[in-house]
């Protein structure tokens, strides 16, 4: 009977002190259940839009870079085809392939057209070391011909078409490289590489303009004044421009990627293994 009462009192006194704690404790777990049940369904809202673990601004850059690339991409396109179609007319069709300006701007287009896609649908883009060739392709492209050959505009130029490929895409290619760096540094070894096209290209102008008695522009053609002479130092001068900057585009990606310490619009908007 002792016992019992004992029991009896000790029940009492642990219910009395269960009473006494669980509103507090109630309360923890029902804070903890709430948060619990926002971040899963948070968690699934953006899985269900198909987003990564991405800040809404992030990805709000991203698909703004990706839709103007296709945008500046199409552009560089249409501006090419009316100029292609303009030397079909004049009987210029064959030289049209032997631009400087016509062969980096497809590229360059090419470029922007593949990585703007790719980054829209969230797969990796066009790799940061071809990105840096059309950039330097596209600059060299408008540095030359505003400063050299801006004078030559004749009755058969399309100025708009003109400003596209000299002008717009230039400056659109150096900004996309600024607003999005490489994902991965640079080495100045492998950036040579971009170098290999250019000198192909002197090497081919200076081939084929003997042969078939044109060259694409005044400072490779050795029947202008100073022959030879004239033309091995342009190239010289040109080829040290694409040097400097070559060097320059590195540099500047180099450190504005760093800086930043996020990956390039062409990586960091993937969400599949592919």
């Amino acid at each position: 009977m002792g016992r019992r009462s004992g029991s009896t009192d000790s029940t009492e006194s642990t219910e009395s002190t269960d009473s006494t704690e669980s509103p507090e404790w109630d309360s923890t777990s029902a804070r903890t259940r709430v948060r619990r049940e926002f971040d899963v369904g948070a968690t699934r809202a953006a899985g269900a839009a198909g987003l990564p673990a991405l800040t809404f601004a992030r990805v709000t850059k991203q698909r703004t870079v990706g839709v103007l690339r296709v945008v500046f991409g199409l552009l560089g396109l249409v501006a090419l085809t009316v100029g292609y179609d303009r030397d079909i007319h004049t009987g210029d069709a064959v030289n049209f392939w032997f631009y400087f300006t016509d062969l980096s701007n497809m590229f360059a287009a090419g470029v922007f057209l593949y990585g703007g896609i790719a980054v829209l649908r969230g797969r990796p883009g066009v790799p940061d070391l071809m990105r840096g060739a059309a950039v330097l392709y596209l600059v060299i492209t408008g540095l030359v011909y505003w400063t050299l050959l801006a004078n030559t505009i004749n009755a058969q130029t399309i100025v708009w078409e003109n400003d596209i490929v000299h002008g717009v895409m230039p400056t659109v290619l150096v900004i996309d490289w600024l607003v999005s760096p490489p994902a991965r540094r640079l080495g100045f070894g492998k950036a040579s590489r971009w170098l290999a096209f250019p000198i192909l290209y002197l090497a081919v102008s200076l081939i084929r303009g003997p042969i078939v008695r044109w060259w694409p522009y005044d400072f490779l053609d050795p029947t202008q004044p100073g022959g030879y002479t004239h033309v091995t130092t342009w190239s010289f001068i040109v080829t040290g421009v694409f040097v400097v900057f070559m060097l320059l585009i590195v540099w500047a990606g180099n450190q504005l990627g760093s800086s930043s310490g996020s990956p390039s619009s062409d990586r960091s908007l993937s969400t599949r293994s592919a």
